[in-house]
């Protein structure tokens, strides 16, 4: 046996083991003849995206073609990603195909969208403005005259899964019993940007943007569209899902690691608020209660359960444990579960959990034929507003379900929870809150009573309803004045980057060099990070040529000081940061500007409905760009102190604000 094929095996039982392989490949090198192959059709690309650009073909049929494009430059840009000698063909192959679509929409046609079984298209991201692919199965049955169902596939990890490694696989129809039954659905298969912090962040934003794109080309019915994962899309499918109870007509979780991290004493409060939204699938298991959710696993399971990893010698169920422990938090929550053992009801929700018998890491026969039959059930139904609400929130980052939305909370990362009934054809309205001060209800058409906390409000009907508490009581709204943590604009500084975002570069005079270079290397880092893990360099201009529809369209975030980034300059005395050339201060703490730089996150004094960011990308460590989740380790704002030469500075201070945007004590 080879020495690669040995390590290619190795790295095969690693994967299904849900494990992390221990022993890199070794690269591939190309030799002379596919490098210029790589070079020439990378560039003749680029020129049919120019030619095509000038013609004003159109965007969407242009982002089918730059998808191929984009596979090409990131093999350019990481020539460490042909992991195999197999893959030069492959990859060289697939550049060749997207040279073909270039000459054929610059000839006016576009055979791939009308091609049987599998499609690929591309669509531009809003996120960061790169250009993202995803693949399609389309049924012989669909003929665009009436919509369909959308089933939502999250893949599992891969960790050769590059963007012409996912333009070559996803053209080939594979039998897996992972594929569900046939009932008419169109299947969006997502890339998730690789493996993309496990379809978390801008993975999570992947998952959205791609069902946007496919609904704007293809006949989709908004009230069937059902989240699908397993293994690591397992792990994304319960955050997605639990996060957003009200999108979905159904999901399907399968396997996935769950997140131990936020279970563990000893992070600071800065730190642990977060992990209570990015790694906590267990206490917002509640969401269940709404959304149709089958969980499983296999019997035999013995991959890797948590991240990280339970200390040697735990005895678990692999990651069946992600399945088992929501089970257990909505027992918590009142819901016990009843029936066979390996085929659980939660009465009260329309959860469903199974086991598959004699399984790995996989989905048995029998527990397939059963999750067809539940997909088929709630994808019949499709979603049915309810009349009887229970949804649990720690953020206003992810506010609703169905026709309830939280817009305020009395304090962020915790429990926030609200139970809702609509009574009477919808006249009366009885609903408990915890931690919530501010409450929207849509669908209020026929209200005339709003019984809330003990209280009872009487009120006009209306398509939606806010009302607030003040001093203990309920009352109807009033205008917001002033600032609040609301949706997407909550922090922390890691959110910033869940909505379209600008990174600015400054051009100016440094007030000091060594704060102002300690800045250009957190922005280096941060594009070379998402690049590498995210899959795209990120939108950035220079502060000069930044617009006034840039700051109105995107959260700007500013690299620099007032000296060097005239946007820093702008909004001096607007934010609790005071900064001048001998002092970087915060509240009552004052620390030395040469060697001193803050980073924070704050609703932009420019434009109110977005954030602006200082000095600061996404905060999760380095690693965490390609694992299961990444913890955000800054909260809302910091003091970072310079390290010569060092991409992450030393973390002098941190914190979080308060629910009005204000420095707590």
């Amino acid at each position: 046996m080879t020495n690669r094929l040995f390590l290619c095996l190795l790295w095969l039982l690693t994967l299904a083991q849900g494990q992390r392989p221990a022993v890199p490949l070794p690269p591939v090198v190309l030799t002379p003849l596919q490098r210029q192959q790589l070079d020439s059709g990378v560039a003749e690309l680029d020129r049919i995206l120019g030619q095509l650009a000038a013609k004003r073909a159109d965007a969407a049929l242009v982002a089918d073609v730059a998808i191929f494009h984009k596979a090409g430059r990131m093999l350019q840009e990481n020539p460490d990603e042909f992991f195999v000698p197999e893959d030069v063909p492959k990859h060289l192959a697939v550049l060749e195909q997207g040279l073909s679509r270039g000459r054929d929409l610059l000839a006016g046609r576009a055979p791939w969208t009308n091609q049987a079984a599998r499609r690929l298209h591309g669509y531009v991201s809003d996120l960061d403005g790169s250009v993202q692919p995803y693949a399609l199965r389309i049924p012989v049955s669909y003929d665009g005259t009436k919509p369909v169902r959308l089933y939502v596939w999250l893949h599992g990890r891969d960790q050769r899964l590059t963007e012409a490694a996912f333009l070559d696989r996803a053209q080939r129809v594979t039998p897996s019993t992972s594929n569900p039954a046939d009932e008419g659905q169109i299947q969006l298969d997502v890339y998730g940007r690789w493996n993309g912090i496990a379809f978390h962040w801008a993975g999570e934003a992947d998952v959205f943007e791609a069902i946007a794109a496919v609904r704007q080309r293809y006949k989709i019915d908004p009230q069937r569209i059902i989240l699908r994962g397993f293994s690591m899309g397992g792990c994304g499918a319960w955050h997605i899902a639990l996060h957003h109870p009200g999108f979905f007509a159904a999901a399907e979780t399968g396997a996935g690691t769950w997140p131990l991290r936020s279970q563990l004493p000893g992070f600071p409060a800065y730190q642990e608020g977060p992990l209570r939204i990015y790694e906590n699938i267990l206490d917002w298991s509640l969401n269940a209660f709404n959304l149709p959710i089958a969980g499983h696993g296999g019997e035999n399971e013995t991959g890797t359960s948590s991240i990280p990893p339970p200390p040697p010698g735990t005895k678990t169920r692999g990651q069946l444990e992600s399945s088992l422990r929501v089970r257990a938090q909505l027992e918590k929550e009142g819901f016990p579960s009843a029936g066979d053992p390996f085929d659980l009801r939660v009465p009260g929700t329309p959860a469903r959990f199974f086991i598959s018998k004699n399984t790995g890491h996989g989905t048995g026969p029998e527990v397939r034929q059963k999750l067809d039959v539940f997909l088929k059930e709630h994808g019949d139904r499709g979603l049915v507003p309810a009349d009887h609400i229970r949804y649990v929130t720690f953020t206003t980052r992810y506010p609703s379900s169905g026709w309830v939305t939280v817009e305020h909370l009395a304090k962020h990362y915790q429990r926030a929870e609200v139970n809702a009934r609509r009574l009477e054809a919808g006249r009366r309205y009885e609903l408990t809150t915890q931690n919530i001060t501010r409450l929207t209800l849509r669908e209020t058409g026929s209200a005339q009573t709003l019984a809330i906390d003990g209280q009872t409000l009487s009120v006009k009907p209306a398509p939606q309803l806010t009302i607030e508490k003040f001093n203990g009581r309920w009352a109807m709204a009033k205008l917001v004045k002033g600032l609040h943590k609301i949706h997407a604009l909550q922090g922390p500084i890691d959110d910033a980057f869940l909505s379209p975002f600008l990174l600015v570069r400054p051009t100016g005079q440094p007030w000091n060099v060594a704060a102002h270079e300690q800045a250009l290397r957190l922005l280096a880092r941060f594009d070379r990070l998402y690049a590498k893990g995210l899959r795209a360099h990120p939108r950035v201009k220079d502060d000069k040529d930044v617009t006034a529809e840039d700051i109105a369209k995107y959260n700007l975030v500013l690299f620099g000081d007032p000296g060097s980034n005239r946007w820093i300059a702008r909004i001096q005395g607007k934010t609790p940061l005071r900064w001048s050339r001998q002092q970087v201060s915060l509240g009552a703490q004052s620390y030395p500007a040469a060697d001193h730089i803050p980073a924070l996150v704050y609703p932009n004094p420019l434009a109110p409905n977005r954030y602006v960011v200082i000095n600061s990308g996404m905060t999760i460590e380095d690693r965490e760009y390609r694992g299961e989740y990444g913890m955000p380790r800054l909260g809302d704002y910091a003091i970072l102190k310079a390290k010569a030469k060092e991409e992450w500075p030393d973390v002098i201070a941190a914190g979080l604000f308060s629910e009005t945007w204000q420095l707590v004590p």
